[in-house]
Formats: structure tokens, sequence, C-alpha cells
């Protein structure tokens, strides 16, 4: 039996979780990792509007929005739109609360984008697929779905374990463990200080190869325009650890 049903997203994204979320400056809002995201979406918007599934407190969509393309978003966590109305109001940056799988906005997008391996907080390949579909349900002819995901590190698995360590660092340990039957990954995220305590969190997700992404992505009704090793333009290879795919509808070119 898999131990990733445990919490339901809209749990495991609380209020602890949304007032820990941010750090600015650093790890996922560091210039060097930031900057890049913006910029390319940026290019792949055009003068958009562009739509982000799992906006969050908005680390990307805020900085996005200040350069002046319109950006709504969808979110299932109200603690998360909770600290993103510390940034910007509703007026700025619409957001619908609902699961990126089904969730509706109303207008026709340039580009929908979902960023940081988001996708995998969807448990089953049948939500994945419906998650591409409601991208497409929202994008104009010629439109773009991004998606910013990790290659599963099986090959670091040694036969008959089921644990892989991500990060070692001075305060922070992760571990990942893994079902293979059904393509789960529970992430164990262990942070502590310089006493005995430590506090531990736990994600999971269903890990998705890139090949799968794209027949996901075929059924509906996209074709991979882009695909790279990172925000950059980086090559994607065999030895790349994630990737920055754009898919595009049939349809006018965008500028």
């Amino acid at each position: 039996m898999t131990d990733v049903h445990w919490l339901g997203q809209d749990q495991i994204w609380d209020t602890v979780a949304a007032e820990n979320y941010d750090s600015p400056g650093t790890g996922m809002f560091a210039p060097e990792v930031l900057g890049p995201t913006v910029d390319r979406l940026a290019g792949l918007a055009g003068d958009g509007p562009v739509l982000e599934f799992a906006i969050g407190t908005g680390r990307v969509a805020v900085p996005l929005a200040g350069r002046g393309i319109p950006v709504s978003g969808i979110e299932l966590s109200a603690p998360m739109v909770q600290e993103l109305r510390h940034k910007v109001d509703e007026t700025t940056l619409p957001v619908v609360m609902g699961d990126m799988a089904t969730a509706r906005v109303a207008g026709e997008f340039s580009l929908v984008f979902l960023v940081f391996n988001t996708i995998a907080n969807l448990l089953t390949q049948e939500e994945q697929v419906a998650c591409f579909r409601n991208a497409a349900a929202h994008l104009r002819p010629g439109g773009r779905f991004v998606i910013e995901l990790w290659v599963p590190e099986l090959r670091s698995l040694p036969p008959g374990k089921r644990a892989t360590v991500g990060a070692v660092e001075d305060s922070y340990l992760l571990v990942d463990t893994y079902d293979v039957l059904h393509q789960h990954v529970v992430s164990h995220h262990v942070r502590f200080g310089d006493g005995r305590e430590a506090r531990i969190g736990r994600t999971p997700h269903r890990y998705v190869w890139p090949a799968e992404l794209d027949l996901m992505a075929q059924l509906a009704g996209f074709e991979l325009e882009s695909r790279h090793a990172d925000w950059t333009g980086g090559e994607f290879t065999a030895e790349s650890t994630s990737h920055v795919s754009v898919y595009r509808l049939p349809g006018a070119a965008d500028a």
C-alpha cells in the first residue's frame, strides 16, 4: 500500500506552510533562479494575458505582472492566496480558487504555466492528463503551456532500496521514498537547528518521465515546441535533473 494519501494538498499547504513558504533572495526566490524564470515566461507570453496554475504566494506571477503582463491564477490553498494578497490585490492579480485540473478562469490566454514541479502534486495519471486538457481549454490558438519538472532519480535508487537522499545541508535534510509500482514518491523534509528538536514535513508526488509528459500533451492536442534543461535555455541531455518543456496548440503564430 502506498503512503501518499496521508494528507490532501489543501492540508499540506496550510497556514503554517504558507507563512513559511517565501524565502526572499534565497532558494527558489534567489535572483539567479527567479530572474531567468520570469525572463523566459515574459518572452513566451508576448502581450499576454497569461494564467498560472498553482499560483501559490505569487513567487513568479508577481514579478511577471510587474512587467505589465496581465496575469491571473488558479490556486487550491486559501492560506497561500492570503500570503499573495499581502503583495498584490485582487484587481492587480485575480485568482480563482480551485483545483488546477478542473477550475476555469474566464477569458482566453496566450500562455499557461506550471512551475517548480507542481504538476507532480496531482497524484494520478488521470488528474495530470486533465491538467493538460484544462490548460488547452484556456488557451487561444497557437497558445503555449509551459511546465517545469524534475526528472525522476530512479537511476540513483539501489536495487531493493526505497529511498534516496536529495539534499544534505547544515540545517536541512531531504529524503525521497519511492513506490515504483504506483509511480509515487514522498519527499521528507527535515529542518533542524542547534538543539535536539527537528521539524518534519512530508509532500507526496506522482513522478512523470518526459516521454509520458509528451504523451499527455498529445492527448490534449499539444505539440512539443522545445525542451531545455533550465530556464536559461541549457541543453537537455540524459544527465539533466530537470527540464522546462514548452507545449503549443496548433494555430496562429504568436508574437
